[in-house]
């Protein structure tokens, strides 16, 4: 069972925190820039940039290189080690999170604070996102019969992408 379950970080994002003390509602940027600040980071323009297409990304799940290009494409000159830099950064401040696959690179999501779990595509590397209540609930009754207090789990699938015939895009991340 497949369930769409996942906020994105820009609605959360938004939602909690687009309104200044007093009242007035901030810009974009400014609430980037002050989102960068209480994660600890100094406010610049290779972080904004990069920030910005973490959030706007279509595919949730980018590697160091999707970025860069991203980045390229929008005509910034920020090099590939800045990017690795940056993103490395986000994750020790705990604005992304990064996974390593079997057999891929390295890929990073904006850290949205829900639990969801990922299948792989073991052709493509085509990473989609899941969250499935039943499964949660016997993780936790599993736990509780071994003497544990589940406190995080990851789960990740690796199987074969198969496309609809209709629509060539049928993820839900």
């Amino acid at each position: 069972m497949r369930t769409e379950g996942i906020l994105s970080y820009t609605s959360r994002w938004i939602s909690n925190s687009c309104l200044n003390r007093g009242g007035n509602t901030m810009t974009h940027n400014q609430t980037i820039s002050r989102d960068l600040r209480k994660a600890g980071l100094k406010v610049t323009l290779p972080r904004l940039n990069i920030l910005e297409i973490l959030e706007g990304a279509e595919q949730h799940h980018m590697s160091a290189e999707d970025v860069y290009k991203a980045l390229l494409n929008q005509g910034s000159d920020v090099g590939l080690a800045t990017v690795y830099r940056v993103l490395t950064q986000f994750e020790a401040a705990g604005l992304v999170t990064r996974h390593h696959f079997d057999g891929g690179q390295a890929i990073f999501e904006l850290d949205t604070g829900d639990n969801h779990d990922h299948i792989v595509c073991v052709k493509s590397g085509k990473v989609s996102e899941f969250k499935d209540e039943l499964i949660e609930k016997r993780l936790a009754e599993i736990a509780e019969e071994l003497g544990y207090s589940l406190t995080d789990h990851k789960i990740i699938l690796y199987g074969v992408f198969q496309e609809e015939p209709d629509s060539a895009e049928s993820s839900i991340s």
